[in-house]
């Protein structure tokens, strides 16, 4: 049995905020895969279902943020489960807008429903960070965070969790790498940029016309041994 958890803040007030596209991302999964009706239970809203074969709980805990941590540690206990058993879903303020990272264990960079999860379930799960963008000034993050995304976020928005959705199947079999790829391709990335061209090969100078420009000095002997060797090599110029 797998746990996706989605964060973020319960509550209409919160629902279209950047600090809850965790929530959005399992909402996704829930409505695209034909999972149950959202329920209550572990301090969360819980609904079930089957991808690529195998059972799996969604979870939005409903304790706040900076307690995420209660409801999954719960249902984690609850189900007999290890942190390997676990993905967590949630926006990351140093990744660009719409790009996604997914990797097991690591430090919580300051996300507080992070750092309860640690806290509760330890930190050998699987995270997917989604994300957000940083405004650019530290004073500006609170409200970056919490607030709604703009119009112009809508449809990489709309592109991401669509694509996680679409493959959630790649998320419960750990092809992690397929999965960053469908996302940067849904979401607008781009392969690495071209590299330059080489600079073109000069046509027409063989090996020995190009050690005769290089060795021959601006004056040559015209007599004694060194000529002699010169002639040899090169020739003499009426050749």
């Amino acid at each position: 049995m797998l746990i996706i958890a989605g964060l973020g803040n319960p509550g209409s007030k919160y629902a279209g905020n950047r600090h809850n596209i965790g929530f959005m991302a399992v909402d996704a999964i829930q409505q695209r895969q034909g999972f149950s009706s959202w329920s209550k239970k572990f301090k969360a809203e819980i609904a079930e279902g089957e991808i690529a074969g195998e059972r799996v709980l969604l979870i939005k805990p409903q304790t706040f943020m900076n307690l995420s941590g209660e409801a999954v540690g719960e249902a984690m206990r609850f189900y007999k489960l290890a942190p390997k058993d676990i993905v967590v879903i949630y926006d990351e303020l140093d990744l660009v807008a719409g790009k996604a990272r997914i990797k097991i264990g690591g430090g919580h960079g300051g996300h507080n429903g992070i750092k309860s999860i640690d806290a509760h379930c330890g930190k050998e799960y699987r995270r997917l960070r989604l994300g957000i963008g940083h405004p650019g000034v530290k004073d500006l993050v609170h409200a970056h965070v919490l607030g709604d995304f703009a119009k112009a976020d809508q449809a990489w928005v709309s592109a991401l969790l669509d694509t996680i959705a679409d493959n959630a199947g790649m998320l419960v079999k750990g092809e992690d790498s397929q999965l960053m790829n469908k996302i940067a391709l849904a979401t607008g990335g781009k392969p690495d940029a071209e590299e330059p061209q080489a600079p073109k090969k000069q046509v027409g100078q063989s090996h020995i016309h190009k050690a005769r420009n290089a060795a021959q000095p601006k004056k040559l002997p015209t007599t004694g041994p060194m000529a002699d060797m010169l002639k040899k090599m090169f020739g003499s110029k009426g050749d």
